[in-house]
């Protein structure tokens, strides 16, 4: 089944990514498969909440996280709001609906220790390959861009004279983030590289595979978890863990709260606030060793 006029509403008037469109529009094809082999009904929008939830249970029975429910049941959820706002419906048969309890994750980020063991003590080739790496290694950790704003990145999007790169996040909202001179001087080494390639065949696109077409998100992640394996024994070894280091390791050092969050690209501080349970510790840490009523 397909939901054009929704996903035209989302792109365009929510300005959603193609990325969270498509998730949205497997979710919903999923609960449409579910009632058409339960109900025998291909009709979405006849459904009621008694047969949502036996969907609900039917994703807790197949050992689908509470976390990963909660996202398609919201998915259908926005997919009723939008049936009532254009007069298709009546009533929102999840107006009432109680999202499934979840437990907090801990990110842990890595530690400036380990940062270090992968940019200074790592030995990096001058191949167009180790050249890419180890500058989307550094961007990552300088500037705490999301894995898929660094896919889309375009070679107009890094300003070497002005020492800024313009992202494009969530919701299509544009925003200027400051590099630092050592990523800068990366940044020329992989496009002096870049430029030897035999192929380019998007030759818009920042960064390349060796084939010369648009990196990928699994080969994005592949990266960073093969390089931080070699420092670091952490379970979780992710581009998102080097977005959680970089607001960590900024909050360590006294950066203000809503500066980390505009670099970051967070539409509020409540997004921003799940970075300070590690600042919070740093905190605790100054002020028992600086403390004059504390006994040492």
């Amino acid at each position: 089944m397909l939901f054009n006029s929704f996903t035209d509403y989302l792109l365009l008037e929510k300005n959603y990514s193609k990325l969270t469109v498509n998730a949205y529009q497997n979710d919903l094809e999923d609960f449409s498969s579910f009632i058409l082999n339960e109900y025998e009904t291909n009709s979405i929008n006849q459904v009621n909440y008694s047969q949502i939830r036996n969907w609900i249970v039917s994703l807790v029975e197949s050992g689908i996280s509470n976390r990963s429910i909660n996202r398609k049941v919201s998915a259908l959820n926005t997919y009723y709001k939008f049936l009532l706002k254009m007069g298709d419906i009546n009533s929102n048969p999840l107006s009432k609906h109680k999202a499934l309890k979840t437990s907090k994750k801990v990110q842990i980020p890595f530690s400036e220790a380990e940062i270090k063991s992968v940019l200074d003590d790592l030995s990096f080739a001058d191949d167009f390959e180790s050249l890419r790496n180890k500058f989307i290694i550094e961007l990552f950790y300088s500037t705490g861009i999301r894995r898929i704003e660094l896919v889309e990145l375009k070679l107009s999007s890094l300003d070497l004279h002005n020492n800024t790169l313009k992202v494009l996040g969530k919701r299509n909202k544009e925003r200027i983030v400051p590099l630092l001179k050592s990523v800068i001087q990366t940044a020329v080494k992989y496009l002096k590289a870049r430029n030897t390639l035999e192929t380019v065949l998007d030759d818009e696109q920042l960064f390349l595979t060796k084939k010369g077409v648009k990196i990928y998100e699994t080969l994005v992640y592949r990266i960073i978890n093969e390089y931080f394996s070699l420092a670091s024994s952490k379970v979780k070894k992710s581009p998102h863990i080097l977005r959680h280091s970089f607001a960590t390791h900024l909050l360590n050092e006294g950066a203000d709260l809503n500066a980390v969050k505009e670099l970051l690209g967070h539409s509020s501080l409540a997004a921003t606030q799940v970075y300070t349970h590690n600042s919070i510790a740093e905190l605790k840490k100054v002020h028992l060793n600086a403390h004059p009523r504390n006994k040492k």
